[in-house]
């Protein structure tokens, strides 16, 4: 562990002090915080964290170290992270190295040693802002002039940076029933495992990707992952996405995939104050009744009525999933004569951590590839 003393900025000038935790050095990013209290290797390897600094608020951070199977990707994604109190040493059969040792080979900046409570309850009232970390200052004037030259979260584009170069595929586990083309604009590794667990030969494409070169791949479905930025500015996804719901090709999207679903619909998005994020969020399906435990993470929303369903060009669309802490549109549906013909959820369902209350929207996807109501 660090002795090194670390000092975080925050844009509006609120300072904490602490020591450096991961790399030394600096760096900057929309602070938000995160409320699971486990499975912080699975967050810090979700590329939908690009360019945002991640808050802990479970205090005791790192017992179980770092290993080699949990990454959900290829690297860690976090601008940077904060805990309260790291665990000095790791404790658990499958650690191959401590947090903080793989932070600072990543070259992530983190700080520790600082009233985290605190801090969230600061982001929770005044909203998610602006931040720098840094190791190599200790003048915060300097530090927070530096902290205002970043650019706000509203109105980045980010899939570019995380999007897989090419082309791969994920073939179905067993007996193969479906063609999936999963658009990654960010995606987890647990997806294609979610889906080709269920038989379905997943060809995962970049974000980029033309109607045309996934028309090619002759898919049953067409899946939208999840993925960091403001979904305002995912102009060509969206426009794909309007040619998938016009060829009448059935629609699944996590998360920036459902606020990418509600643009192809004609809804909007915005921005939510603080965002959801954690592995302890209540959402009630409002098909069933049920309320689910689910992973989130997300800074943006759906703007939908709760209460008819809309008119689209490619059928009726209606929120299916609500968040019971503050009625935010956590899931969409559309339907056309009827029938379930696309539907998206803003949480995770493919959530390795857990909880895993949401598997079964794999199924549905599934169910609606082979012409059942579901």
């Amino acid at each position: 562990m660090s002795s090194l003393p670390a000092i975080l900025v925050l844009e509006d000038g609120r300072v904490f002090r602490g020591r450096s935790f991961g790399a030394a050095g600096e760096t900057f990013g929309e602070l938000v915080f995160s409320t699971g209290m486990s499975g912080y290797q699975e967050t810090l390897t979700d590329p939908s964290y690009r360019g945002q600094v991640v808050l802990a608020t479970a205090p005791h951070i790192g017992n179980t170290g770092w290993n080699d199977e949990d990454d959900e990707s290829s690297r860690i994604w976090v601008a940077g992270y904060i805990v309260r109190d790291p665990s000095p040493r790791p404790s658990n059969w499958r650690s191959a190295r401590s947090l903080d040792a793989e932070l600072a080979t990543q070259g992530v900046v983190g700080i520790s040693d600082i009233d985290t409570r605190a801090l969230t309850r600061h982001i929770r009232d005044r909203g998610a802002m602006r931040v720098g970390i840094s190791t190599e200052t200790t003048n915060t004037d300097e530090l927070l002039a530096r902290v205002l030259q970043q650019p706000l979260m509203a109105g980045q584009d980010l899939t570019a940076d995380v999007t897989t170069a090419e082309p791969y595929l994920v073939p179905a586990v067993g007996e193969r029933r479906f063609t999936v083309v999963a658009v990654d604009l960010g995606i987890k590794s647990m997806t294609p495992t979610q889906l080709s667990a269920r038989g379905l030969d997943v060809h995962v494409v970049p974000a980029h990707a033309t109607f045309a070169q996934i028309a090619a791949l002759k898919p049953d479905g067409v899946f939208f992952s999840n993925g960091p930025g403001d979904p305002a500015t995912a102009d060509g996804p969206v426009a794909v996405l309007r040619e998938v719901l016009t060829a009448g090709i059935p629609y699944f999207g996590i998360c920036f995939g459902n606020q990418l679903f509600g643009r192809a619909l004609g809804l909007g998005t915005y921005k939510l104050k603080f965002g959801h994020r954690g592995i302890n969020q209540p959402v009630i399906d409002r098909t069933t009744g049920k309320v689910e435990v689910t992973a989130h993470n997300h800074g943006f929303a759906v703007d939908a009525p709760l209460d008819a369903a809309a008119p689209t060009p490619f059928g009726e669309v209606t929120v299916s999933h609500v968040c019971l802490n503050d009625d935010v549109v956590e899931g969409l549906e559309l339907r056309r004569d009827g029938h379930l013909v696309g539907f998206s959820v803003q949480y995770h369902p493919e959530a390795a951590a857990g909880p895993h209350d949401a598997n079964y929207l794999f199924d549905r996807f599934v169910d609606v590839m082979a012409g059942k109501d579901a």
